[in-house]
């Protein structure tokens, strides 16, 4: 049925003769002649207002009100009684009825009654559809995969979302941690705030102070007014700070106090200002030895690794790979207005295969190249780039991890023709720290 009303009432007659009421009206309706038979219409049908009478043979009509908006919020319920009284009319508006009237007394009012009650329930039910949407898009259903590895990952993000806890996301490069942080951050009470993603590596030192904490104007040539930090702009929810372990000393000891005590001070500012924003971090450096060596402050170190989460790489759940590639042919189908193809069980065989060292990031790649190639139905191994068809581009047990890092560059910078910016996007990591690692390998292009 389309959403309607429902009657809860034992009097049959008088049932029947508001039922036709309202039908004439346009109304769909439904009668039911006692409590529980009312609830079990309200969870299989889409009832958005309920006329219910005080007196049931089973349960009274006011107190019934709490359990209907228990099992569906956003119906509005309309109290009807044959014996009118103060106190019952108090309880139930309190109790969240739409309104409460006497029988025979106040006929003329349902049907004007009925129609701004049946506005006010479509208006909650669409604002309760819009926020079930933006949970379904940001929370944790939008993390995909049934592997051991990434379901323990989860749990722990679940346990800790509910709190204010600083949060250190670990993992190689391209493992999803964003896409973890802003979960969290959608399943905390801060959901309703901003969620502010920085990305470390993006920024110089002077550059990422100034966009993190702001500054005052005449700080510097260039500032000319008062600029807000991001992390005033995150005020009250989440601050994602990505690729952490890039940032220099100076920022650190900023950043501790921050955790600490919740202050900064701006750039050519001298007042310290107050924030209530929760930290979640992340990086692909190992921390605890960075700090040993005395390249990341070993007391920040400490306040960031309290609760610590590690994503695992795409190749510690092989099972997900179709799941994950499934998503994304979706995805870049409706992107690139193609229509969504069928998948030759080679293709996914090949994907089960390659080694995948840009992890969840290199297969999102991988895929948005295919739908962009494919020019039939289904989608066959034939569509892979080359390293798909000869057992990879290199071989992980011959190399140690700086020449697989050098070597997965050099293939990445030759895919993109040459193109920094864009190799630096699809290596998930920032445009400075893709010139420093060309030139710590010495990477030459041809």
């Amino acid at each position: 049925m389309k959403s309607g009303i429902l009657i809860i009432d034992d009097e049959v007659k008088l049932s029947e003769l508001m039922a036709r009421i309202l039908m004439l009206e346009g109304y769909d309706v439904i009668q039911a002649p006692n409590a529980k038979a009312g609830l079990r219409i309200i969870e299989r049908e889409d009832i958005r207002v309920v006329l219910s009478d005080v007196k049931l043979p089973d349960a009274n009509g006011v107190e019934l009100v709490q359990r209907i908006k228990q099992i569906k919020p956003y119906i509005e319920i309309i109290n009807l009684t044959a014996f009118g009284s103060i106190s019952d009319g108090v309880l139930a508006i309190k109790n969240g009825a739409f309104d409460y009237l006497t029988k025979g007394d106040d006929n003329d009012k349902i049907l004007p009654l009925v129609s701004k009650a049946l506005d006010k329930a479509n208006l909650q039910y669409h604002i309760s559809e819009m926020q079930n949407e933006v949970e379904t898009q940001h929370g944790f259903p939008i993390v995909l995969g049934n592997s051991p590895a990434i379901l323990e990952a989860v749990e722990l993000a679940k346990k800790v979302a509910r709190t204010d806890a600083t949060v250190l996301l670990l993992g190689e490069t391209g493992t999803g941690k964003e896409v973890f942080a802003e979960a969290i951050h959608y399943e905390s009470l801060r959901k309703e705030k901003p969620f502010v993603a920085v990305n470390c590596s993006a920024f110089s030192k002077e550059l990422l102070e100034s966009e993190l904490f702001g500054y005052k104007a005449g700080a510097f040539t260039g500032a000319l007014k008062d600029k807000k930090g991001l992390f005033e702009e995150a005020s009250g929810g989440t601050i994602f700070l990505d690729e952490l372990g890039e940032m220099s000393h100076d920022l650190q000891a900023k950043l501790l106090r921050v955790l600490e005590n919740g202050t900064f001070i701006k750039i050519g500012e001298t007042k310290t200002i107050k924030v209530n924003v929760r930290l979640i971090a992340a990086t692909n450096r190992d921390l605890q030895k960075e700090s040993e060596e005395g390249h990341f402050r070993l007391d920040l170190f400490y306040r960031l690794s309290g609760f610590s989460i590690v994503l695992p790489p795409l190749r510690d759940r092989i099972g997900d790979i179709e799941v994950l590639a499934r998503h994304f042919i979706k995805l870049y189908s409706a992107k690139v207005k193609k229509k969504q193809p069928d998948v030759d069980a080679g293709f996914f065989k090949l994907l089960n295969q390659h080694k995948w060292n840009g992890n969840i990031r290199e297969l999102k790649n991988v895929i948005e190249r295919v739908i962009i190639l494919m020019d039939e139905p289904v989608l066959t191994p034939k569509l892979l780039p080359n390293e798909f068809h000869n057992g990879g581009y290199y071989d992980l047990v011959a190399l140690d991890l700086d020449s697989v890092e050098k070597h997965h560059i050099r293939r990445i910078l030759k895919y993109v023709k040459g193109n920094k910016s864009e190799a630096a996007r699809v290596l998930g990591i920032g445009l400075a720290t893709l010139y420093r690692k060309i030139d710590e390998y010495h990477i030459l292009m041809n």
